[in-house]
């Protein structure tokens, strides 16, 4: 109480202004930093028990800080919110989703990157996000030291120095360590997860995808979990009817509203991408070339398979054996997996072959490519369509599954067309159409006419660097595949 009498006779003498230059704590007066100290009335200098001449004013211990969105690749500078996981007032932790993000290219998933709270939501759903402007605020506590609100921008979940590397089969994982302790502690090989994050970074996200469906592996499992004995014939799973009754289309069931008056809306997510690849692929010179493909011993193949796949938790469709076909192709005529460059002076060879499969969605059309497919058994490519289909079909594909194709095939067949003239995907040189698949009388080499299971393909290729030529000969190649699939035997690596 010593400091306290000396400061209240130093206030009577002074008069009006008071320099201090310290106050330190004693009982209940605390350690102020400002140097003056002005005007006190004599009333304000009575001390009690209950009022004491510096009180202390609370002091919020949080710090709000604005999340902003971060610049997540492909020259994308605005973004679709889809949809809100959080709401102001609710608790965050590192790693947790805020939002679901669609840009014209691909969904993502915007994770935090603080411990806090959520105070403000800076848009509403189906609004504009634009990259570098604030997506939430978020109360954190002010003891961790974070920087500065202004100097606050969304990054990946930990910073660069924070990644750690395994090495795994001489490929690198990238992951944080929380994701490998979380990866860990559900026994979980790294090395089996796709990775959706920047250069295949593996997410929080991608570990709880996994645990849920078991779809998302890199490497297969090892051969003596994968492999599973058919079943004796008299327990196989009963093979549906051939002669299945022609599926009539039914007209969709919507409510039609006429309202008497014209509507403008704005192009956005993929149909905004597929204005800006369409107008860039009607630059291309491009030809066709369409052949017929009996697939009798294929569909056969394909009904003896199908229970063995269904063990394994896998729909087999026909479509891994058309992609595993035109992979096999693209070996031998690597000038149908390459790309030319915009001054058209060099050609290159891509060494993978990350075939992409056109997709019909409630969002538009979306091209997901399985990756590496001369590495994949027909099992494996089945596996990741079925990942990339359920992906797709619930808006949750990432960049990650739609960039980097260098081949594609259109299945138009599904929705029931026979022929088409499709366009070449940039920086793509070739595409196929699949037609649907027809019983068709045909004749033997004995002039017998038998039942044959037809399917057409339309092919279109670029025709600067692929010659009409080029294109049949990798047509009849694959084609012979598919109408000898044991010959595929031979090739498999």
């Amino acid at each position: 109480m010593a400091a306290v009498t000396a400061l209240r006779s130093s206030c009577r003498t002074a008069g009006r202004l008071v320099c201090i230059h310290r106050v330190r704590s004693c009982s209940g007066i605390r350690f102020i930093k400002s140097k003056y100290v002005c005007v006190f009335d004599k009333s304000a200098l009575k001390f009690s028990h209950q009022q004491r001449l510096f009180r202390t004013s609370a002091v919020s211990c949080g710090q709000i800080v604005q999340f902003k969105l971060s610049d997540i690749g492909e020259g994308i500078t605005e973004v679709t919110v889809k949809e809100w996981y959080v709401k102001e007032g609710d608790s965050v932790s590192q790693f947790d989703s805020i939002c679901e993000v669609q840009s014209d290219k691909a969904s993502v998933t915007i994770t935090s990157r603080y411990d806090g709270i959520i105070r403000k939501l800076h848009y509403n759903l189906d609004e504009i996000a634009y990259v570098g402007k604030p997506l939430v605020d978020i109360e954190i506590d002010a003891s961790k030291g974070v920087a500065p609100e202004e100097d606050v921008v969304e990054t990946p979940p930990m910073s660069h120095e924070e990644h750690t590397h395994q090495e795994i089969k001489g490929h690198k994982t990238l992951a944080t360590p929380a994701v490998r302790r979380l990866a860990m502690e559900n026994n979980i090989k790294l090395s089996e997860v796709v990775g959706t994050g920047k250069d295949n970074r593996i997410l929080k996200e991608d570990i709880l995808n996994y645990l849920a469906k078991q779809t998302g592996a890199i490497l297969p499992p090892s051969p003596k979990a994968e492999i599973i004995p058919p079943l004796p014939k008299s327990e196989t799973v009963p093979a549906a009817p051939k002669d299945r009754a022609r599926k009539i289309p039914v007209p969709v069931s919507r409510p039609i509203v006429f309202s008497g008056k014209d509507k403008t809306e704005p192009i956005t997510g993929f149909h905004k991408a597929m204005v800006k690849t369409m107008s860039a692929a009607l630059k291309i010179p491009h030809f066709g070339y369409c052949d017929e493909i009996d697939l009798t011993q294929l569909v056969q193949l394909r009904e003896e398979l199908k229970p063995i796949a269904q063990i394994r938790g896998v729909k087999l469709s026909f479509m891994p054996f058309f992609i595993k076909a035109a992979s096999l192709g693209l070996l031998q005529y690597p000038i149908l997996n390459a790309s030319l460059d915009e001054s058209c002076q060099n050609v290159t060879y891509k060494a993978s072959h990350n075939i992409g499969v056109a997709m019909d969605t409630e969002q538009g059309l979306i091209v997901p490519n399985v990756k590496n497919v001369q590495v994949c058994s027909v099992f494996e490519i089945a596996s990741e369509l079925n990942r990339l289909q359920s992906l797709g079909l619930a808006g949750q594909l990432g960049t990650n599954d739609l960039s980097g194709g260098t081949f594609t095939l259109s299945n138009i067949g599904t929705i029931g067309g026979t022929y088409a003239k499709p366009v070449i995907l940039p920086p793509e040189v070739a595409i196929g159409a699949l037609g649907k698949i027809q019983v068709l009388p045909r004749f033997n080499g004995k002039g017998e006419v038998f039942k044959a299971q037809i399917m057409n393909v339309s092919w279109s290729a670029d025709h600067r660097i692929i010659d009409g030529a080029t294109m049949a000969r990798f047509s009849n190649l694959w084609k012979s595949y598919l109408e000898n699939p044991a010959s595929m035997l031979l090739d498999l690596k």
